[in-house]
């Protein structure tokens, strides 16, 4: 009898714990399945079309606080002109995956919840977003093989979880016939909206061309060394220089074993206050980098925060901060509110917060939370980055934030004014790729290239295209500049003047990146008085739009001369080389044809 009952006890156990299953129909992809992994959780599911675009709402809720359970949202839809995925990564990769390929992933620090299966015209087949911004959500979209399917699946819950009693999530579907972008650029106004994220303050100069110490000195830095660079770049027109790593440490093995103090090194810098005021008085703002999760073993703070660690990174040398734990976090606003009350600092570098995750189980949980005032790791870094940024701000209200790619996306924009592509030196390509996907995504948050950099033998025409692919960003430059070639510096000299000359229409305006699939052959923008188009590819046609404005073509390919296509007869033609000389040119008229742009020059059209 008492296996019998041990049995049946066991048998509805199971059945409790079974997935709860609901179907939906939508205009968009037809059927979708909504799974939720524990019947304990009441489940319900909603459809709403909205402006051409459609809605599907879950929602749980469980009669007492409960572990939540994975939950998923499936669908399949014939493959129908779309060929080529766009995602937030900082690879660029299009290419549709096969089902069973690797999951993309998202979280508060990591990428954003938005992909977009588009065709090779540039045009929206399928673009999908959730409103789960702060949670890591897994999205495995991909071709399946049997009939040619494209096959979604998004996964929630897919890390530890702390228990809850509610949850609320947001699926959209965009399948309108629009430039792809317009769709990308959309669903990241639609995370916005759904969460009611608002941006961080941004100041004009988080615009200003920048100077970083990174490439070209790395953590070899000095008070003389970084002054002397400054009192050039401010020749060049630069407004504000980060000072990166190095300045907290008299180590140069490039790792993160001294991190966690964050106190002046003197062999590098002999009086902080005073080194920051004559950077100022030269006319830069003077941003200085952190790394906000590591503390490093060779650091006082080590001992004290050796047992509130959410992991060690493989080396053992630095281990990364739980900010659950309420010491952790007002450790960290300590650090920053002194520095820059002592320090009169313009602003921060605040590196590696995608580092605030798991690697393996929770050790909290083995600890049943002892210690900390928040469960969840999402929410505590949330709550970590909102009191940080706003208790700066309280300070310096104008202050300036850097993040770098891959903590982008609509809700880290509430705490940072300057996103920059991810590390990718010397390749403009990558450069160009990611300031383009990121200038979708970040709304008026002010978007920056990686640090320009290139061998001091390089052709100045080279140079400028380095430059060129990073017009649509605010541009960085890591060049040791009292050893630039005249050449060189005549060129960046050009090109910082002509960023600041037309910086409302580079990067306050209408942004229109063409061809993600091929990184980006030809990338626009405009303003009301006028377009400028980049050209980055041999071979193809610039069309320079609407008659209807001043029109510069931007000749970055590499190669002497592009076609273009003109809708109107333009009243003058004006041809300039790499340098900004006025230089002499043929003739324009309506329709295809072949102008003579120098290499890494331009030509400025008025109609």
């Amino acid at each position: 009898m008492r296996r019998v009952l041990l049995l049946i006890a066991t048998v509805m156990l199971a059945v409790s714990a079974m997935a709860a299953e609901r179907k939906v129909q939508t205009a968009s992809v037809g059927e979708v399945t909504v799974k939720c992994a524990d019947k304990a959780w009441k489940m319900d599911v909603k459809v709403v079309e909205k402006g051409g675009r459609e809605e599907i709402t879950l929602e749980m809720t469980a009669q007492q606080a409960l572990t939540p359970p994975q939950l998923s949202v499936e669908f399949s839809t014939p493959q129908l002109d779309a060929h080529h995925l766009w995602n937030s990564a900082k690879a660029c990769h299009t290419e549709i995956r096969p089902d069973w390929g690797k999951a993309y992933t998202s979280s508060l620090a990591y990428e954003m919840p938005i992909y977009s299966f588009i065709n090779t015209n540039n045009r929206n087949r399928l673009t999908i977003a959730t409103s789960e911004a702060i949670r890591k959500v897994e999205a495995q979209l991909g071709l399946r093989e049997e009939g040619a399917l494209l096959i979604g699946k998004l996964r929630f819950f897919v890390e530890p979880e702390a228990p809850l009693t509610h949850y609320k999530t947001t699926i959209l579907l965009d399948k309108r016939d629009i430039f792809w972008a317009d769709a990308v650029r959309d669903g990241a106004q639609w995370i916005t909206a759904q969460n009611g994220f608002v941006a961080y303050n941004l100041p004009e100069a988080a615009f200003a061309p920048l100077y970083s110490t990174w490439y070209q000195f790395h953590q070899q830095i000095t008070d003389h060394e970084i002054e002397a660079e400054c009192c050039e770049a401010v020749k060049l027109g630069m407004g504000t220089i980060i000072v990166d790593d190095g300045w907290q440490t008299a180590d140069n093995n490039r790792g993160y074993a001294y991190c966690g103090d964050w106190e002046v090194a003197s062999v590098r810098i002999k009086d902080m206050a005073a080194h920051v005021k004559r950077v100022q008085a030269m006319g830069m703002k003077y941003m200085l980098w952190y790394s906000v999760p590591y503390v490093g073993k060779y650091s006082k703070a080590y001992e004290r925060f050796k047992d509130k660690m959410l992991y060690h990174r493989s080396n053992r040398s630095v281990g990364v901060v739980d900010p659950r734990f309420p010491e952790v976090r007002e450790y960290i606003y300590s650090i920053y509110e002194k520095a820059l009350r002592d320090w009169n600092l313009d602003g921060f570098k605040l590196d590696f917060i995608d580092s605030f995750r798991f690697e393996g189980k929770d050790p909290a949980v083995a600890q049943n939370y002892a210690g900390r005032d928040i469960k969840s790791l999402p929410e505590a870094v949330n709550l970590l980055m909102k009191e940080l940024t706003g208790r700066l701000q309280a300070i310096k209200p104008d202050i300036l934030i850097e993040f770098r790619q891959r903590y982008i996306g609509p809700a880290i924009r509430q705490y940072g004014n300057m996103f920059r592509a991810s590390d990718c030196p010397g390749d403009m390509q990558s450069n160009r790729g990611r300031i383009a996907n990121l200038r979708l995504t970040s709304g008026s948050t002010a978007v920056h290239a990686d640090m320009l950099e290139w061998n001091l033998s390089e052709k100045p025409e080279v140079v400028a295209r380095h430059i060129l692919s990073a017009m649509y960003g605010v541009v960085q430059y890591s060049a040791m500049l009292r050893q630039v070639p005249e050449s060189h510096l005549q060129v960046m000299k050009h090109w910082i003047d002509f960023s600041q000359k037309h910086r409302k229409a580079l990067l306050h305006s209408s942004f229109r990146p063409y061809h993600p699939e091929a990184y980006f052959p030809i990338l626009e923008a405009e303003s009301d008085q006028e377009r400028i188009i980049t050209l980055y590819q041999e071979g193809m046609v610039v069309n320079a739009g609407a008659a209807d404005r001043e029109v510069y073509i931007l000749n970055a390919s590499g190669a002497e001369g592009l076609v273009v296509e003109l809708q109107g007869k333009p009243r003058k033609v004006e041809y300039y080389d790499m340098y900004g000389n006025h230089i002499a040119g043929n003739k324009l008229v309506k329709g295809v044809q072949r102008a003579a742009v120098p290499m890494s020059g331009y030509v400025k059209l008025t109609f």
